[in-house]
C-alpha cells in the first residue's frame, strides 16, 4: 500500500494552511505548498490554545486515537508509527488511546484545558496538558460531535442520527452545559 500521508508534496494525510484569499502563505513551512504538517491518518478537530499553538484530534486505526500539538513542517508518523511507537524523524502524540477507541472529534480550549468530544466513547474528555492527565467530564448523551466554549458556557452537539449512533426521540441536539449540568436547547 502506498502511504501518501508520508509524502509532504501530497495533500492527503496533511493539515493545510491557506490565507484568506485562498493562497499559500509566504511563511508556510514548505515553499509554494498548502501543507502545514503531514503524516496524519484522519484529523477531526483543530483548535488554538491561548498561546496560539495548534492542536488536533485524530482517529487511529481501531484504537490508537491521538491528540497532537501541530508544529509547522512536522511529520506525525502515519502509517510508520502509532501510539507509543517512536521515530526521531516524526512527532509522537501528546496523548493516545492505546487499544481503546475514543473516536475524537471536535476540540476546544478553555482555561488551559483541551476539551475533546468522543464519537465512539460517547463522552467529553478534558485533557490537562500541563499535568499530562485526561479525565471524562461528561457522558450519557450518545455520540458527541463537537464542543464550543465561550466564557463559562459550553455547547456540545450530539451526532446519533448518522447511522452509527442510537438516536433518541429528540436527537440530534445542542446541549448547553453549565457547570457540567445538561440543559437541552
Amino acid at each position: 500500500m502506498k502511504n501518501e500521508a508520508q509524502q509532504s508534496e501530497i495533500l492527503a494525510g496533511s493539515i493545510l494552511r491557506i490565507d484568506l484569499n485562498g493562497r499559500v502563505p509566504e511563511d508556510n513551512p514548505l515553499e509554494d505548498s498548502y501543507v502545514f504538517s503531514y503524516g496524519h491518518r484522519n484529523p477531526q478537530g483543530l483548535a488554538w490554545d491561548e498561546n496560539e499553538r495548534l492542536y488536533s484530534s485524530e482517529h487511529g486505526p481501531s484504537g490508537h486515537d491521538e491528540i497532537n500539538r501541530i508544529e509547522a513542517g512536522q511529520n506525525y508518523g502515519w502509517l510508520a508509527i502509532t501510539g507509543d511507537a517512536t521515530n526521531t524523524a516524526m512527532q509522537s502524540p501528546l496523548f493516545h488511546s492505546g487499544n481503546n477507541t475514543w473516536a475524537p472529534s471536535g476540540i476546544s480550549f478553555h482555561n488551559g484545558n483541551l476539551y475533546v468530544t468522543g464519537l465512539r466513547g460517547n463522552q467529553l474528555m478534558r485533557f490537562n496538558l500541563e499535568k499530562e492527565e485526561m479525565e471524562i467530564v461528561f457522558s450519557g448523551e450518545g455520540r458527541l460531535r463537537d464542543v464550543y466554549i465561550e466564557n463559562d458556557n459550553m455547547y456540545v452537539i450530539t451526532n446519533n442520527r448518522d447511522g452509527r449512533g442510537t438516536p433518541g426521540e429528540q436527537d440530534d441536539r445542542l446541549l448547553h452545559l453549565k457547570n457540567f449540568e445538561v440543559h437541552t436547547e
